[in-house]
């Protein structure tokens, strides 16, 4: 039966905390609507996977077309810019969900006794390095998207599959590579070393 107390050994709890700190980066990367930075009719506009800030609406006193300033995701995941994108959506937030999986084990294995074993931390760190790929594959499909309408409009009609044209990359892109990137070298290849032998005991 399980106890309170550690099951990870030194290097488990630095593979804890690294979990715990990769699945935080990718997550709030993957949700936030910062990727790519660009403007429109002066207006400062970013997009994520699946969500973007400010987009063209009718005004319907003037019927003049104007910038909606807020966030907000796509009505329909067909309305998402471009098939790269909705893949890239799936597939990030598959990745996130391990991690963030991982994560919440690696606490537990911090105060319950004889719940990570070397085996086990061997099979999480599978896991995290399968997440950490996912996200990656994500982030590298991300630029295909570029070629679509709505960026373009965006990147005053230079941008194309990666090429950014006047557009930028922002903050929340590079957020999530680096939780992908500290799960795949880091995480991974703690997690190998995380379990306590398992005791042993005599019948």
């Amino acid at each position: 039966m399980s106890t309170m107390g550690s099951s990870l050994t030194c290097a488990g709890l630095l593979w804890a905390f690294l979990s715990l700190l990769s699945a935080a980066a990718s997550c709030v990367g993957f949700f936030m609507p910062y990727w790519l930075l660009g403007s429109q009719m002066d207006k400062s506009v970013s997009f994520g996977t699946f969500r973007r800030c400010s987009y063209p609406v009718r005004d319907e006193e003037s019927q003049a077309t104007v910038m909606l300033e807020q966030c907000g995701r796509y009505a329909t995941f067909q309305g998402i810019p471009s098939l790269e994108w909705r893949i890239c959506t799936i597939v990030t937030g598959a990745g996130c969900g391990l991690l963030l999986l991982v994560a919440l084990t690696a606490l537990m294995g911090c105060c319950v006794s004889d719940l990570i074993s070397r085996t086990i931390g061997r099979v999480a760190g599978g896991i995290q390095f399968a997440g950490g790929l996912l996200i990656g594959s994500g982030c590298a499909l991300y630029p295909l998207g570029w070629d679509s309408e709505e960026v373009r409009q965006t990147c005053d009609n230079s941008s194309d599959q990666f090429q950014l044209g006047s557009c930028e990359m922002g903050w929340a892109f590079y957020l999530t590579g680096a939780g992908s990137a500290s799960a795949l070298l880091l995480c991974a290849w703690l997690a190998c070393f995380a379990g306590k032998k398992q005791k042993q005991y005599p019948y």
